[in-house]
């Protein structure tokens, strides 16, 4: 998802580049970012750190013996913050995954002070996992800037779960559903960035 947002941002004329401080696993997630803004940086900016068992990050480093190196997630996001006009960050895993003993993704993403998009998988189980994400974000005094459902795997005929999901996510949610991404999808609907970016659409159009 993050690298539909910067591809729509640049088809925009907006200079956005994707970044994901850690990655755990492999870097194809920031690979992904780095094609979508055309190359225009390098792949370590685009993810400072990688840790390579593909696991959450406080985990990956106990077992690669180091800690992760936040202190370099900081400093390359303020250098491309200062250098370019958007800067859409990605996490690894969910909001409260920890990075160190006493610090988690939630710590990182209030030290950047950026609004939030919570981006959730639609099958059995989401209303309650995004209820909560949701409220944690705001108790960290950050603003949700709403919620994409996501789906990762081609849903069951029937599903439902999945069927009825956005519905009652629209009746409880306090933040806007910006809407629905399906299995394959390589864009964002028009509609999604309207609503988070409504000044780049408008000079767009």
């Amino acid at each position: 998802m993050t690298a539909m947002l910067v591809r729509a941002l640049r088809a925009a004329g907006v200079d956005a580049v994707g970044f994901k401080p850690i990655c755990c696993g492999g870097r194809e997630d920031a690979e992904l970012l780095l094609d979508a803004a055309g190359g225009t940086l390098p792949l370590n900016d685009v993810n400072p750190v990688l840790l390579r068992p593909a696991l959450a990050p406080y985990v990956a480093a106990m077992i690669e013996g180091r800690m992760a190196d936040v202190a370099l997630a900081r400093a390359t996001f303020a250098r491309l913050r200062a250098a370019r006009a958007g800067v859409i960050v990605e996490g690894c895993g969910g909001w409260l995954v920890p990075v160190a003993r006493d610090f988690s993704m939630a710590d990182l993403a209030v030290e950047f002070g950026l609004p939030v998009v919570v981006v959730a998988a639609n099958r059995l189980g989401v209303i309650n996992h995004t209820l909560l994400t949701v409220a944690a974000i705001k108790a960290r005094g950050l603003p949700c800037a709403g919620v994409l459902l996501n789906h990762p795997i081609l849903p069951a005929e029937g599903d439902a779960a999945v069927l009825t999901n956005a519905s009652v996510l629209g009746e409880l949610l306090d933040v806007p559903l910006l809407g629905e991404i399906a299995f394959g999808d390589e864009e964002l609907p028009a509609s999604v960035m309207g609503e988070l970016f409504p000044a780049t659409i408008r000079q767009e159009e």
